[in-house]
């Protein structure tokens, strides 16, 4: 975009206008410092910042986004897990702008959110949901379907917040959009073109990606870490596009690494490249001891708040049963 085409003072425009051919597009202005602007301009320093503040509004693809919107929803919606108690924990449920990551041990139940995730945003806005569909991409394993249709014959008990024949009207198998991805570039592929145009249409307004280190893990070596952070900054930066510019949760799956060698306690993997694209960062455990209910038993789980910009750092003891995943808040433990 050219110069001539910003909204500035007449007396600005003829600054830029003087023959300094190194500030022709916008481009050149906000790669530019503003004591070098100044020097190149010979504008004052109030001047200058109009400049930058011109140049940067129309770079920005979306408004900026300010810590009370992040508090109370930036869009006043948010996606329900479906079960009060974990809802309450995260103050609602996911936030619709921006990238949650749920990470933990093999075995913990990350997938059960992520199906669970898949079912609840299907329902209307009143409920819970957002109204449409899931994409839901495997980069590891093959999708567990028939886990998918447990939890949608059990729907009624877990949402019985909700009318049965409303739970009965949703056709929830049609709208969970199944892609299995390979590699990074079929990974990319699917979000560039088919999230985008899912999306578009509005059959989906929920994007899980289960899970995201598995592929980059597999394709980079350790000394080439430099190109797989540009990698996952290409990948972190299309999820965060897709999430502003069509108001879609997404949910990234991660796996974990030991702190350090001599250490049992684990951390997300992909380090801090991959941290800094995160705006809640949630972590599932696997603790000793089961949960009774009724004919039923569950391996105890712990959901962990580790930081969000609108959440303390808390967390909520949960279980995983044929209806899905809920808070525990009381329980029968039977330890080892």
């Amino acid at each position: 975009m050219n110069c001539d085409q910003l909204l500035l003072h007449p007396r600005v425009s003829a600054a830029l206008r003087r023959g300094n051919i190194q500030l022709m597009s916008v481009k050149d202005v906000v790669c530019a410092s503003a004591p070098d602007l100044q020097r190149l301009t010979g504008l004052s320093n109030s001047d200058v910042q109009q400049l930058i503040t011109a140049a940067a509004a129309v770079c920005r693809r979306h408004p900026p986004i300010t810590a009370q919107q992040l508090q109370h929803g930036v869009s006043g919606a948010q996606l329900r897990l479906g079960c009060p108690v974990l809802d309450r924990l995260l103050r609602g449920g996911l936030p619709v702008g921006g990238i949650t990551e749920l990470a933990g041990e093999s075995g913990t139940g990350k997938t059960q959110v992520g199906l669970q995730l898949s079912l609840s945003v299907q329902y209307p806005a009143e409920h819970g949901g957002l109204g449409a569909g899931a994409l839901y991409v495997c980069t590891e394993d093959s999708f567990p379907i028939k886990r998918l249709h447990q939890l949608i014959g059990e729907q009624v008990c877990l949402r019985s917040d909700v009318p049965a024949d409303l739970v009965s009207s949703l056709r929830f198998s049609d709208h969970v959009y199944i892609e299995h991805t390979a590699d990074l570039d079929s990974l990319l592929v699917c979000l560039t073109r088919r999230a985008r145009l899912l999306l578009t249409r509005g059959l989906v307004r929920l994007i899980v990606v289960d899970s995201v280190a598995a592929l980059f893990r597999t394709e980079f070596q350790a000394d080439d870490w430099l190109e797989r952070n540009r990698q996952l900054l290409t990948f972190s930066s299309m999820l965060h596009h897709l999430s502003q510019e069509f108001s879609t949760p997404v949910l990234c799956i991660n796996q974990v690494t030991p702190s350090r060698p001599s250490l049992s306690t684990v951390s997300p993997a992909l380090g801090l490249a991959w941290a800094n694209q995160v705006m809640v960062r949630l972590m599932m455990s696997r603790l000793q001891g089961t949960v009774v209910r009724g004919d039923q038993s569950s391996a105890l789980r712990r959901l962990e708040v580790v930081f969000a910009p609108h959440l303390a750092r808390d967390g909520q003891n949960a279980a995983v049963w044929r209806e899905g995943l809920r808070g525990v808040e009381s329980w029968t433990s039977n330890r080892k």
